[in-house]
């Protein structure tokens, strides 16, 4: 990424501080004499933003001010955009790299607060606290009303354990629950250390929890993912606490499961929609504990993202130092030129193998072969490879600052090795997945003519040739007459219309692998279709 470089004359950089931060950080933006601070009295609107970031060195956000693609265009001189927390949802990530704008975050900042107040929200909900304060506030005095329920002896189910979840679990084993995690990429090792219980799926959580939580990041799979469907898998009774993202519960599902008492009670931090509506249903429940976003909402949680976020600005902009930056490396100059081509190969081989990987993977084994293994620094290519691979697992709040630590919080082994064992390639990147000693997959990748055109030359062990981008449609199937024709035939039929082939087979007859690359993600209508050929043992298809 073509980074502007640190200007020599260092004399009245502008510092635009465009969401409200703690006094500290604002102290150390203004001790710089390099610094001309200047503070938004309130929050811009995207038109009234783009009159004011003409000449901005550095934009300083929180989650309020949104820092678009116009945004980026208007600011001709930004170097730097800082986010005082850890998503960079409201910042356009693609177009400010493009611009050559360095994005920068505060990871794990805020993990204590929000781990505090989801603790805090699961007691609340527990003991009817907030109703009982209202009732005694209007002059009652009633005593049976909010008799409510112990947490010693419940199960706590929690949904994603990374480092907020973790912290949730520990507290809650303090208590003395049964603590339920369930989380893709937590390992069996991880859930030991941590004390909890690994589910090997999300009905064991509904099924046995009391209290359940919710610490996912949103992705595909996560978006309305409690629903009528999985409240009705749920324990009679269940509370349900969510001070992650507002969309991972579909709420108007929530709203009926309350007011049918299939869910007890619900405390919620987040909404789909923020500020939450004033005539929204939820408002007007009984069993509801509402908060404004207040997760990370605590002095200590703002003072260390407000200092942090401009000591980490400071750094880049007065010595070209990157810190936190979730688009690009911490490496210098020369040494990212070297490595760049094998990032965008590296987190394509990741993306691949987690759509392809069962659930619990627990080690994975980076070999840089040939020339790669004369990269200077193979940790920004580890990390592109990880950010892939776990992109799931953290969507948007994941970046090449916090892929190690969320690795590491979910037990997941990281085995790195340079090569120089002779194979067909002149330089190759081979990526196997590992559950304890048993390799469950493995994916490699080279450039073709030039570093410009990255390929997946090997997968499940054979030879293929895959670009790493578009849909891609991989079929394992046994070696027999016909099956090329069959494929074409059905997919056809779905108006799915194929790019380019790869046929790779162990023996003639034996097993084969065909990759096609396709011009639209075929219909689960056609995926079901080719299942049902007894010559098929696999279909799955890939976005790249």
């Amino acid at each position: 990424m073509p980074t502007r470089p640190v200007a020599s004359r260092l004399l009245f950089m502008h510092v635009l501080i465009c969401d409200p931060i703690s006094p500290r950080g604002i102290a150390y933006f203004q001790a710089r004499p390099e610094f001309r601070v200047t503070v938004l009295s309130k929050r811009l609107t995207e038109a009234e933003l783009l009159s004011v970031v003409a000449d901005a060195d550095a934009l300083v956000v929180r989650s309020e001010t949104k820092v678009s693609a116009r945004v980026l265009a208007a600011a001709t001189q930004l170097k730097v955009v800082g986010r005082a927390g850890v998503g960079v949802d409201n910042v356009d990530v693609e177009a400010a790299t493009q611009r050559g704008v360095v994005v920068m975050n505060t990871p794990g900042g805020n993990t204590l607060t929000t781990a505090e107040m989801t603790f805090f929200m699961l007691g609340a909900l527990a003991r009817k606290i907030p109703a009982a304060h209202a009732s005694m506030a209007a002059g009652k005095w009633d005593r049976k009303q909010f008799q409510g329920t112990e947490l010693f002896g419940k199960v706590l189910g929690i949904l994603g354990a990374g480092r907020i979840g973790g912290e949730v679990a520990k507290r809650a084993l303090a208590f003395g629950m049964r603590v339920l995690a369930y989380d893709p990429f937590l390992t069996e090792s991880r859930a030991r250390q941590l004390g909890v219980e690994l589910a090997t799926d999300l009905d064991v959580i509904y099924r046995e929890s009391d209290f359940i939580t919710v610490h996912m990041p949103v992705t595909p799979e996560t978006r309305g993912m409690l629903n009528a469907t999985a409240f009705s898998k749920m324990k009679p009774g269940v509370r349900i606490v969510n001070c992650a993202r507002g969309e991972i519960i579909a709420e108007t599902d929530l709203v009926t499961a309350l007011e049918s008492g299939r869910v007890a009670g619900a405390a919620l931090d987040v909404y789909v929609t923020e500020p939450l509506a004033a005539d929204h249903r939820l408002r007007s429940l009984s069993n509801v504990i509402l908060t404004p976003h207040l997760g990370a909402s605590t002095e200590e949680a703002q003072e260390k993202c407000g200092l942090e976020v401009a000591e980490i600005i400071s750094g880049f902009l007065l010595t070209g130092e990157v810190r936190n930056a979730v688009n690009l490396p911490g490496v210098d100059a020369k040494t990212y030129e070297l490595v760049r081509p094998y990032l965008l190969l590296g987190e394509k081989i990741g993306s691949l193998l987690r759509q392809l990987a069962p659930a619990q993977v627990d080690r994975i084994h980076i070999t840089f072969g040939g020339k790669a293994q004369e990269i200077p620094q193979t940790d920004p290519v580890t990390r592109a490879i990880l950010r892939g691979y776990l992109s799931t697992a953290s969507g948007p709040d994941i970046n090449n600052v916090n892929v190690r630590g969320v690795a590491s919080a979910l037990g997941l082994a990281i085995e790195e090795k340079r090569s120089d064992e002779p194979v067909t390639f002149h330089e190759w990147l081979h990526v196997q997945l590992f559950h304890g000693d048993i390799k469950v997959l493995s994916a490699g990748g080279t450039f073709f003519g030039s570093p410009n055109n990255p390929r997946i030359v090997r997968l499940y062990s054979q030879p293929v040739e895959i670009p790493i981008h578009g849909h891609l449609l991989l079929i394992r199937n046994q070696d027999r007459p016909g099956i090329v024709g069959f494929l074409g035939t059905v997919l056809g039929r779905h108006g799915v219309n194929i790019a380019n082939m790869s046929l790779s087979r162990d023996d003639a007859g034996g097993e084969a692998l065909t990759v096609l690359h396709l011009d639209s993600v075929p219909p689960a209508e056609a995926l079901a279709e080719l299942q049902q050929d007894r010559a098929i043992t696999s279909v799955s298809a890939v976005s790249l």
